[in-house]
């Protein structure tokens, strides 16, 4: 039978209302979820933002380390006599008391000379000297 009331021809079942599509459980359900994933959004953009960092941080400690270890090479290179003998002769022109060293000496080469102003020859104080020696021939006469 029919809720109202009248009878169902045989045969055919008879037509139920249509369910609503969002029922109230699922709207808990929802709004549960959508809680949920709130909560958890900012945790885990700072465990990744975290992860990023140590990652970042491990390739400069691995840069670091490979610069120190250079640097550790370059000390042991340093460190041994025929390095030092080297430096001393490039950098400080030193040699053994048997040798005899030689050092040349390039000329700089040199911009021409102002021809066109005559005080250029002379330096400051010179023409400050001939200006006090012609001032006494002055007074002298």
């Amino acid at each position: 039978m029919r809720p109202t009331g009248t009878p169902v021809p045989a045969g055919r079942r008879p037509v139920l209302a249509p369910r609503p599509k969002l029922t109230g459980r699922a709207a808990v359900l929802a709004i549960v979820l959508c809680g949920i994933a709130l909560t958890l959004a900012y945790p885990v953009r700072q465990y990744i933002a975290d992860h990023r960092q140590i990652d970042q941080l491990a390739a400069q400690n691995a840069q670091i380390a490979a610069q120190v270890e250079r640097q550790r090479a370059e000390l042991r290179a340093l460190a041994s006599p025929s390095r030092i003998e080297q430096e001393a002769r490039d950098n400080l022109h030193m040699c053994f008391p048997s040798q005899r060293c030689y050092e040349v000496i390039y000329p700089v080469p040199q911009a021409p000379a102002k021809t066109a102003e005559p005080h250029a020859a002379t330096p400051w104080y010179g023409r400050l000297w001939k200006s006090v020696e012609a001032a006494d021939a002055a007074t002298s006469r």
